[in-house]
């Protein structure tokens, strides 16, 4: 009777013990501040900029020629001009300049200008290769200057790629059919000075540019937050 009696006393001490220490869930977080959900921060849409063309600001009016060549002369002069060519041109009984564009060195004409002459405005053929391939479908370019005793100028080269680039783009001429003088005559024109493998191979880049205004972070796969196991994501292909 005493055990039995202890073990009840045992109980019904426990019973009032327990109350106090053991709480529901909803009692053990009243005290904690109620839980928010933040939505993910919106980012910005993909925005892709147009196509940035190479322009043309010497396109003439009228239909093109058939042009398959470039061919690249100096004046072998210290100076001169559209003006001063086209009447040294017509002292040898020729119908005026026989280059399709000018550039000037900053003697007679501004240092890099390019001026086009009646033969580019008309599309007619030119008078300055002494081939007739090279004259009915080459496009004459001579840079004012010696280049044999000196070298072009800065503006002049930068002028000329930026001519022989939109050139090439605008009537499907290869780089291999932009030529010296002396490719197609034994003459040193151009000049040794004058790097046109470099002026062939040029390009007005972009051509096309696809910018994109915003790059993804990279995730790798086992950085915490990745999006799939296994899976590593980094910028976009476009650019």
């Amino acid at each position: 009777m005493k055990s039995a009696r202890g073990y009840s006393l045992l109980l019904l001490g426990l019973l009032a013990v327990l109350p106090g220490c053991w709480q529901s869930p909803s009692a053990r977080y009243a005290n904690y501040p109620p839980a928010t959900l933040t939505p993910p921060a919106s980012r910005p849409p993909l925005q892709i900029q147009p196509p940035v063309v190479v322009q043309n600001p010497w396109k003439p009016t009228g239909p093109a020629r058939e042009w398959r060549h470039i061919v690249i002369h100096h004046s072998a002069s210290e100076g001169g001009s559209v003006e001063a060519i086209d009447k040294q041109h017509k002292g040898r009984g020729w119908d005026g300049v026989g280059y399709h564009f000018v550039i000037g060195n900053g003697d007679g004409m501004g240092d890099g200008e390019i001026e086009s002459t009646f033969r580019w405005r008309g599309q007619t053929h030119g008078a300055h290769a002494g081939n007739n391939e090279y004259n009915q479908h080459g496009i004459g370019i001579c840079l004012i200057g010696n280049f044999e005793e000196e070298q072009p100028s800065a503006a002049q080269l930068a002028a000329v790629k930026r001519l022989v680039s939109v050139l090439k783009h605008e009537y499907a001429i290869p780089s291999g059919e932009v030529i010296a003088h002396r490719d197609v005559k034994a003459t040193a024109c151009p000049g040794r000075n004058l790097p046109i493998a470099e002026i062939s191979q040029s390009v007005e880049l972009p051509l096309v540019s696809l910018p994109v205004t915003r790059q993804y972070p990279v995730v790798s796969a086992w950085q915490p937050g990745g999006p799939w196991p296994g899976m590593a994501v980094g910028r976009s292909p476009i650019r």
